[in-house]
């Protein structure tokens, strides 16, 4: 589950995780047992950044293989309340961007996600 969170300027919030390939990500995570996917967003919008979400609705369903298996993943978009503080450890950095002026690198999925995204905004 990723969630394409905005500022009331249209900036979009990226996160750096501390793990894993180098890279810019949406941010977002695992769906725990009997956590529905809003839930997860919600609550991974929050450990990662601090901030919670608003107006939040599912842009779409992306059928996809995640480490050789089928996988479901689900993207949300919504307004950020806040500026974000990382954890500090699972996440490094998290900032906001606008759309026409992303950071580098940016991970095939964030990429696929975003297409997405804006595809739905047209």
């Amino acid at each position: 589950m990723s969630i394409v969170g905005r500022d009331l300027d249209g900036r979009i919030l990226l996160v750096r995780h501390s793990y894993g390939p180098n890279g810019w990500y949406f941010p977002g995570g695992g769906i725990r047992r009997n956590e529905t996917s809003e839930q997860a967003a919600y609550r991974e919008m929050r450990e990662e950044t601090g901030c919670a979400i608003v107006s939040m609705v599912l842009v779409g369903v992306i059928e996809e293989e995640l480490s050789g298996a089928p996988h479901t993943a689900y993207l949300f978009d919504g307004v950020v309340d806040a500026m974000p503080r990382p954890d500090g450890r699972e996440v490094i950095e998290a900032r906001f961007f606008p759309t026409h002026s992303l950071p580098e690198p940016l991970s095939p999925r964030t990429r696929a996600r975003l297409k997405l995204w804006q595809a739905r905004k047209s």
